[in-house]
C-alpha cells in the first residue's frame, strides 16, 4: 500500500502550530511509517506537489503569496487541514484589518524606521487589504482550533486521517 502524502506550510503567523506538530516528539515516526512529507519547512521541495493526500496548513491569508500558496495546496490535495487559531479565525494577524495597508506599512516602515525610511518592494510579497482565514481564501475540510494545538490534538486529527477516518474533534480540541 502507498504511503499517505502530507504537505505542511505555515502562511501569515508564528509557526507555533508547527512548532507543537514537532512536539508530537517520537511518535513522528509512527506517522513517517504510514505517511510521507512532501512539502513543508522541513522538506527541501521548492513547489506544492501534485497528489497531496492531506494539506495541513498554519496561518492566516495575509498577502499575495499566502493566497497563492493556500490555492495551489488546495488544487493540488484531496483534504485541507486548517491548523491553529491563524487558519481557523484570522486571529492575531488579522488584528491589522482595521488599518488600511497604505497606512500600516507608513507606520512600520517610515515612521518607526530608525535609518533608510521607505516601505520595501523588494522581495516583499503585496499585503492583502484584510488578512482572514484560511475559509475566507479556500475550501477547507477540517478546522483544528488552538494557539497552537496540543501535540496530542494534532497526533489525533493526523492518526484517524492516517487510518481514512475523519476525525470528530468534539471534546479533543478547543480555541486558545
Amino acid at each position: 500500500m502507498d504511503k499517505v502524502k502530507i504537505g505542511t506550510c505555515w502562511l501569515d503567523g508564528c509557526s507555533g502550530c508547527h512548532m507543537s506538530l514537532l512536539d508530537i516528539d517520537e511518535a513522528i515516526v509512527a506517522v513517517l511509517g504510514k505517511a510521507d512529507i512532501v512539502f513543508g519547512p522541513l522538506v527541501d521541495a521548492q513547489e506544492w506537489p501534485e497528489g497531496v493526500d492531506v494539506a495541513v496548513i498554519e496561518g492566516a491569508i495575509s498577502s499575495q503569496d499566502d493566497l497563492e500558496l493556500a490555492q495551489t495546496a488546495r488544487a493540488r490535495s484531496k483534504i485541507v487541514v486548517a491548523l491553529g487559531d491563524c487558519a481557523v479565525t484570522g486571529n492575531v494577524p488579522s488584528m491589522r484589518n482595521g488599518i488600511p495597508t497604505a497606512k500600516l506599512l507608513e507606520r512600520v516602515y517610515v515612521e518607526g524606521a530608525t535609518a533608510d525610511p521607505q516601505v520595501p518592494t523588494d522581495g516583499v510579497p503585496a499585503l492583502l487589504k484584510q488578512a482572514g482565514p484560511l475559509q475566507s481564501a479556500i475550501k477547507v475540510d477540517i478546522h483544528v482550533p488552538g494557539c497552537p494545538p496540543k501535540p496530542e490534538g494534532i497526533l489525533f486529527v493526523l492518526g484517524e486521517l492516517l487510518e481514512g477516518r475523519v476525525p470528530d474533534l468534539g471534546s479533543k480540541l478547543r480555541f486558545g
